[in-house]
């Protein structure tokens, strides 16, 4: 007689690693939070390719593009392409991509003329001491993310004062109230596609042709790491997808953040 099997209860993931809050975090000077009033009040009623534009000149040298090149990542590279091809570009190698998202972020360089795409990963030291099996994600996502995606970025946004980001406020409730410009562990973050919406994102890569992610046709809308990423149901919410069935949104690279007039 076969013995009677039981549910094994997977214990609640530890809250969220917040980028600012890790050892070493430099906190937004009086000056910087000066300078985002001030870019604010220039730029913040720009979007798209002409807040891009004008942060380049803002920041010349000193900007990077970051993109997981996404579903919708096409988008911004697309724009970026446009106004200067030679802006930094980087990519989180995580080690548990898809191999498609690899394969599209080749396609995409290769289309768009990008002539700086930098894949960053994670550290073998953090590997070996935290995750010598690679199954971290299965029973604690946020330290996983810690190390493959928060910690990488980290050390290679050293060497600039600005990112930009495909963020969008339709995507969590989190970013619904997201500025164009913010500051978040002492860097400036800049969000071209904020105000943008689902239907103008296809449209607009409708009208320029622009290839889509292979996974995106298989019901994939937000695409992350292979283990923690699933198709979309129809009818549920655009990132149900990333991380089904646990409280967690994020993955620690986009956290609450200083926008316009905070802690002036």
């Amino acid at each position: 007689m076969s013995e009677a099997v039981s549910a094994i209860k997977r214990p609640r993931p530890p809250a969220a690693p917040h980028a600012f809050d890790l050892p070493g975090d430099t906190a937004a000077t009086p000056e910087q939070k000066v300078r985002l009033a001030e870019l604010n009040a220039r730029y913040g009623s720009l979007g798209g390719a002409d807040l891009l534009r004008a942060m380049i000149a803002e920041f010349p040298g000193r900007l990077a593009v970051v993109s997981s090149f996404g579903s919708e990542s096409v988008v911004l590279l697309h724009q970026l392409a446009s106004v200067d091809p030679t802006v930094p570009v980087l990519f989180l190698n995580t080690g548990k991509l898809f191999g498609e998202t690899l394969r599209y972020r080749d396609r995409l360089q290769e289309v768009l003329g990008l002539t700086d795409v930098r894949a960053i990963g994670p550290h073998p030291d953090d590997l070996k001491g935290r995750d010598p099996e690679g199954t971290l994600w299965a029973g604690d996502p946020n330290s996983c993310c810690l190390i493959r995606k928060v910690l990488p970025l980290r050390r290679a946004l050293t060497s600039f004062d600005a990112q930009v980001t495909g963020r969008k406020r339709f995507q969590t409730a989190a970013r619904t109230a997201m500025a164009p410009i913010e500051l978040s562990d002492g860097k400036f973050k800049i969000n071209p596609l904020a105000n943008w919406d689902q239907a103008t994102l296809e449209r607009y890569i409708d009208e320029h042709k622009l290839p889509a992610h292979p996974l995106v046709k298989d019901g994939y809308l937000s695409i992350g790491c292979m283990p923690c990423t699933s198709r979309v149901r129809e009818g549920d919410a655009y990132r149900s997808g990333r991380w089904a069935g646990l409280d967690k949104e994020e993955c620690g690279i986009h956290e609450p953040l200083l926008q316009d007039g905070d802690g002036i």
